[in-house]
């Protein structure tokens, strides 16, 4: 049993100190990296995109350098909250106060409040959340949870599948390994259809990450007790608590962690200017999608 268990921890150097290798002849063929290049490419980074690319070194870089070049135009880092607000009006994507069992971020998203139509805004709106989760993950921690409550969904407030797709392709090639668990908690059978459409975008990987749980079914609750305080956990996904979205805290909030963001990237706090008639926030210009571009 001894000789079993020192095996294994062999193993386990043996495949970290390859990864390591991995890590190292990656940042050696991206070369040197000027200012916000290199503040992003801390080795933690570089492991989620060779994660995402399998550790191949050629693969990763090349997704490295679309993500750099995405951010230099995006500048994800630079939205503030007030440029997104309107989009928060009811909540239906906000950062959960409490973590689940792993310490993890949490984000809650109730597509049933969808409450605007701007492909554009809804995706920078979801962007910034992105990197105000990441903002806040604990260190040493590099991924999130979701939590998605279907109440209120029909056909009238569900995205398109093309915005969809879009959402993924962001997600997936600029977000690699960023999500740990999804949980998608009683999805009506209207979603089902959409979830087929979208599917054909995801990695069989990231699929392997969404868990579809329901109230009232044994499995769902025990795989929720699993990941999550029930104490913590608000009523819409099984839990005890109850699911409280309160705007004008969350800017308090938000507007805060904004001073943070700008701190972390030494970046000065820019004053918002809101966008003309006709020009609602910055143009996504999303690449095609294949089947085979791997997820997040």
């Amino acid at each position: 049993m001894f000789l079993l268990r020192r095996q294994g921890q062999n193993q386990q150097e043996n495949d970290s100190s390859k990864q390591d290798t991995k890590v190292n002849d990656l940042r050696a063929a991206l070369g040197p990296l000027p200012g916000r290049r290199l503040q992003y490419c801390t080795d933690a980074c570089l492991r989620r995109y060779l994660e995402a690319r399998n550790w191949n070194v050629d693969k990763a870089k090349k997704m490295v350098e679309e993500s750099l070049k995405w951010r230099e135009t995006y500048k994800p880092e630079e939205i503030r909250w007030a440029e997104v607000a309107h989009e928060g009006e009811t909540g239906k994507v906000s950062r959960a106060n409490f973590h689940d069992r792993h310490g993890r971020t949490v984000l809650i998203m109730r597509p049933g409040m969808q409450n605007t139509t701007s492909a554009e805004d809804n995706i920078r709106h979801l962007v910034y959340l992105m990197e105000n989760a990441i903002l806040n993950l604990p260190e040493g921690q590099e991924q999130m949870s979701w939590l998605i409550d279907y109440t209120g969904l029909s056909l009238n407030t569900n995205v398109s599948v093309k915005t969809a797709r879009d959402i993924i392709y962001i997600l997936q090639n600029h977000y690699p390994e960023r999500l740990a668990i999804a949980f998608l908690y009683n999805p009506p059978r209207i979603f089902q259809a959409f979830w087929k459409a979208v599917k054909f975008f995801l990695d069989p990987k990231t699929v392997q990450k969404v868990k579809f749980v329901y109230p009232n079914n044994k499995d769902s609750v025990e795989l929720m007790r699993s990941f999550f305080d029930l104490d913590n956990l608000p009523s819409e996904f099984g839990g005890k608590t109850s699911l409280k979205y309160d705007h004008e805290e969350f800017s308090r909030l938000m507007t805060e962690d904004d001073a943070k963001t700008a701190k972390f990237w030494g970046l000065d706090e820019k004053p918002f200017n809101p966008p003309k008639k006709g020009h609602a926030g910055a143009e996504v210009a999303p690449e095609p999608v294949s089947a085979q571009t791997v997820v997040s």
